[in-house]
C-alpha cells in the first residue's frame, strides 16, 4: 500500500469567516474525530495543494493515512470531502482516528485482471465493467487497498455480481449484508458485433 502522510496544525478559530481566511492562505479547514474512548473532535488545517496531490492517486481514498498533527502520528481514514466546483480546491476534510482492531466501512476500487487468459477472450469476447468500486465494512488492519476479481475463468456470456467477488479475510461487502436483492452486476462478458461466439 502507498504510504499517505498529512501534515496537519491545529487551528483555534472556526466558523465561516476562519475557514475563508484559512482557504485564501492555502489551506483546508478540516476535523479530526473518532478513535479510542471516543477522543474529543480536533480543528485542523492542511496544506491545499499537497492534499489535492494525494488525491491525485485514487488508493488515497481507501488507504490508512497518517496525519502528523503537532509532531505526533495518528492513523486515520477520509470520511467526507468537499471540493469547489470549479477550481482545484478542497473546501474542507473530515478525517477518523482508526485503530488496526477499529470496526470502519469504507469505498474500495474493484480490479479486474486475467481476463487476457480467459477462453472467452481467446473467442474474441470483451468484458464490460458496470461498478468499479464496492463499500466494505473490515477492521482497519486488514483494509485492502482493492478487492481482484480474476476473470481467467470466465465464459462467453457470464455476468457477475457482488457475490462472486472472492473476499479477503474479515472483510464483507456492505450491499451483501442487505440480502440477495442488493447482489449488484458488476461486469459481464459479450460478443463485440462480428465476432466469433464465446464458448
Amino acid at each position: 500500500m502507498t504510504n499517505f502522510v498529512i501534515e496537519a496544525v491545529s487551528r483555534a478559530d472556526q466558523g465561516k469567516g476562519a475557514s475563508r481566511r484559512l482557504r485564501a492562505q492555502g489551506s483546508v479547514p478540516g476535523i479530526l474525530y473518532g478513535g479510542e474512548n471516543d477522543k474529543n473532535p480536533v480543528a485542523i488545517s492542511v496544506n491545499n495543494n499537497e492534499l489535492v496531490k494525494q488525491l491525485n492517486d485514487q488508493s488515497f481514498f481507501s488507504s490508512i493515512l497518517t496525519i502528523k498533527l503537532n509532531g505526533e502520528e495518528q492513523k486515520v481514514i477520509i470520511k467526507d470531502l468537499q471540493r469547489h466546483p470549479a477550481r482545484p480546491q478542497i473546501l474542507h476534510a473530515d478525517f477518523q482516528r482508526v485503530t488496526n482492531e477499529s470496526r470502519i466501512r469504507i469505498t474500495v476500487p474493484l480490479q479486474f485482471i486475467n481476463f487476457e487468459k480467459s477462453s472467452a477472450a481467446k473467442a474474441s469476447a470483451k468484458f464490460a465493467v458496470e461498478k468499479n468500486t464496492a463499500e466494505i465494512l473490515c477492521n482497519a488492519g486488514q483494509l485492502p487497498e482493492a478487492l481482484q476479481i480474476d476473470l481467467s475463468q470466465v465464459e462467453g456470456g457470464k455476468v457477475l455480481h457482488l457475490s462472486d467477488i472472492s473476499l479477503p479475510e474479515g472483510v464483507e461487502i456492505v450491499a451483501l449484508r442487505r440480502g440477495g436483492d442488493h447482489d449488484q452486476g458488476i461486469g459481464y462478458v459479450y460478443a463485440p458485433r462480428g465476432a466469433k461466439a464465446a464458448k
